[in-house]
């Protein structure tokens, strides 16, 4: 036994002579998925039935005529028992007490007591009727039979034949048999077909008067998309305001809840009217609740405006027709009549159509002007386009300085005597120069005007569009003042000043064009020394308010509320040059575009009518501009540009550098040279601004790398 070794563990080493190893994986089967169970199967089988659209339509259908009876039901009773009963006279009280009018809670007061009066008397009458009814049928049938009888005795005579006296007698009688005979067959029929027909008729009315939850209602029904507008809907999209005193005061009124109303007009492209509030009900809950008053009149919020008139109590609502605001207005008639003329002290400029689609004209005489709002909405359109009429009478002068610098004023070439474009900091302190220049030149009118009260002077538009520019400039001059800001040492700013206090009176206006109102870009001095306040669309309520004061905010103006992109050029305007409806502040002014093309024809014809002026175009002299520095600014917020707009703007903004030795193939040169170049998009080619973006970081990198070096 000691001899045997027996081995306890497998050896580990492979065996001399074996040359090669086969490793054998063994993959499990996979265990088999367990059964769903029964009731999880018949749970799928039934959400999936209970929650398809054709169930829901089914389910739907079933709801809404079922309760079209129930309620066409409920609404004859009521009809009934208001023609019955004096119900209708006490509702139609409450409201009048509801909404404070006490002559005519009692008027209808009267008209219920003499109701009840008449009632009384009809129901005394009834005591007395069974015998004068037994009277009367008595009377009748003897006289009838008189007369049958008198009937039968002529046509005795006539045939000579005695029984004949009874024949009309007996036809009648034999009539009334057949008669009741008829009555016989139909009854059977008509008592089992007779309920049938009620609860159609019942159908009828509740289906007329879409008697049934809202989401019971047919797809078309429940969007209610283009609805038009009448007493109901709007007084039960007040009911459903959310607000209780009211909600209150709307049911005790009933049905005479449209008392609250006033007549509904057509206005333009949709209705107005005005609506009362009942006591305890302030205009302002009403305003905050724009959005959903709209949706409950089946609108988008865009198409309903809410204004304050003078009435106490009283909201204006303008109603659009759905879908009408997102049409287009048409063109300027400086654009379709080439006969039109201007005139800066009687005319009014053509500016675009208010929301009742009538003319929306503006005098500008002696008025300085503000236009503002977000960025690529129109506001340089909107300020040219006054402009542009403006330059139609020879007699005005313009100072422009356009400190975006892509061409959007190169037209006024020729109108203009000062003409700077560009956003650099030189062309601010070339635009606080020139105001300052108008400020020299009002300084001697007023000199002028003393000397002689009769004194005339041809008017002088000092345009600033941009002006935020301007303001947030931090440059400062030699003696230390900065050009920029919103204090007293500003210069930009102090000029300003200085001809809202005192230049209309010699006629020399401001007007300024600029972007997102605050404090620090647009003073709270400069914006409210305008006589015309303008804003397109704006972000919050507090730019609102910079923009056009507080008293039109508070009258219904909201261009906080406009929509971004879908609602350029359209306007709200707080001006007394514009006609505004009585008893409101502000006015909503969708203007006109006059694209580059027609305005540089509408140019030409106000250069036409001059005599010739030599514009001083300011542009950076001896300096060696930065061309691809230069792209990137005429880009501006554009994602892409096509290649001849990237050309057009680089010669707008400085037509000595850029001119026509500029061609495609030097600008795809030149961004080549950076490692960037032209693109298609849509066959066109196009500069993106991220590339141009991406050139200019690689250049700074590569020029502080060589300095480092």
């Amino acid at each position: 036994m000691g001899d045997n070794v027996v081995p306890l563990h497998k050896h580990t080493d492979p065996p001399a002579e074996s040359a090669t190893v086969t490793t054998l994986t063994v993959v499990p089967d996979p265990a088999p998925a367990a059964p769903v169970p029964l009731w999880v199967r018949s749970g799928r089988a039934i959400k999936t039935a209970a929650t398809h659209e054709t169930t829901k339509t089914i389910v739907r259908g079933a709801v809404r005529h079922s309760l079209y009876t129930v309620n066409g039901g409920r609404i004859v009773a009521r009809r009934t028992w208001d023609g019955r009963t004096g119900s209708r006279y006490e509702r139609y009280m409450r409201a009048a007490e509801a909404a404070g009018n006490m002559e005519l809670a009692a008027e209808w007061e009267e008209r219920l007591q003499r109701f009840r009066d008449a009632r009384h008397r009809r129901r005394m009458d009834l005591l007395h009727s069974p015998m004068d009814v037994a009277k009367g049928a008595a009377v009748g049938a003897g006289v009838s039979i008189g007369l049958l009888v008198a009937l039968g005795v002529v046509m005795a005579l006539n045939t000579k034949k005695v029984g004949d006296v009874i024949t009309p007698l007996s036809a009648t009688i034999e009539f009334i048999g057949t008669l009741m005979r008829i009555v016989q067959i139909v009854w059977g029929p008509a008592i089992t077909i007779g309920p049938f027909l009620a609860l159609l008729a019942l159908w009828a009315v509740g289906r007329k008067q879409q008697a049934a939850p809202q989401w019971a209602l047919p797809a078309n029904v429940r969007s209610g998309e283009g609805e038009p507008i009448t007493p109901s809907i709007v007084v039960k999209a007040f009911r459903d305001l959310g607000i209780a005193p009211l909600k209150n005061a709307i049911k005790e009124m009933g049905d005479a809840g449209a008392s609250m109303l006033g007549p509904i007009r057509i206005a333009g492209c949709g209705v107005e009217v005005d609506v009362t509030l009942p006591s305890g009900v302030a205009t302002d809950e009403v305003q905050k609740r724009r959005r959903k008053l709209a949706e409950n009149l089946t609108r988008h919020e865009h198409e309903v405006f809410i204004t304050l008139p003078e009435a106490a109590r009283t909201v204006r609502l303008w109603i659009a027709d759905s879908g009408a605001l997102d049409e287009p207005i048409g063109p300027s008639p400086l654009v379709t009549d080439e006969t039109i003329t201007a005139d800066y002290k009687q005319g009014r400029a053509p500016w675009g159509r208010n929301l009742r689609g009538d003319a929306a004209e503006l005098s500008v005489y002696q008025r300085h002007l503000l236009i503002t709002g977000r960025s690529n909405q129109g506001k340089t359109a909107a300020l040219r386009s006054l402009a542009l009429w403006l330059a139609l009478d020879r007699t005005v002068q313009f100072w422009i300085a356009d400190l975006k610098g892509v061409g959007d004023w190169s037209m006024y070439d020729g109108i203009a005597e000062v003409l700077i474009e560009g956003p650099s900091d030189d062309h601010v302190v070339q635009a606080t120069e020139m105001v300052e220049d108008a400020v020299e030149e009002m300084n001697r009118r007023i000199e002028v005007r003393n000397a002689d009260p009769k004194a005339t002077f041809p008017p002088l538009i000092v345009l600033v569009d941009e002006a935020q520019v301007a303001f947030m400039c931090p440059v400062k001059g030699e003696d230390g003042r900065p050009y920029g800001g919103a204090k007293a040492t500003s210069r930009y700013f102090m000029a300003v000043r200085k001809i809202h206090n005192q230049g209309r009176a010699v006629d020399v206006l401001m007007w300024q064009g600029t972007q997102d109102p605050t404090d620090q870009n647009l003073p709270k001095l400069v914006r409210e020394g305008a006589h015309t306040r303008a804003s397109l669309v704006l972000g919050t309520e507090t730019q609102s308010r910079m923009a056009l004061g507080d008293k039109a905010v508070d009258d219904g103006a909201a261009p906080h509320l406009l929509r971004q992109g879908l609602d350029k050029g359209t306007l709200v305007v707080a001006s007394d040059g514009i006609d505004i409806p009585a008893g409101q502040s502000s006015i909503t002014v969708r203007t006109h575009f006059i694209d580059d093309e027609p305005a540089a024809v509408i140019a030409d014809r106000a250069k036409a009518l001059r005599d010739g002026v030599t514009t001083l175009r300011v542009v950076d002299q001896g300096e060696e501009r930065d061309a691809l520095a230069d792209i990137a600014a005429v880009i501006g917020d554009e994602a892409r540009l096509r290649t001849n707009e990237v050309l057009k703007r680089l010669h707008a903004l400085d037509p000595k550098v850029y001119g026509d030795q500029w061609t495609n193939d030097r600008l795809k040169a030149l961004l080549e040279e950076h490692g960037e170049e032209p693109k298609k998009s849509h066959g066109v080619m196009v500069v993106h601004r991220d590339h141009v973006a991406r050139a200019l970081a690689n250049r700074d990198t590569d020029g502080s790398a060589s300095a480092a070096q």
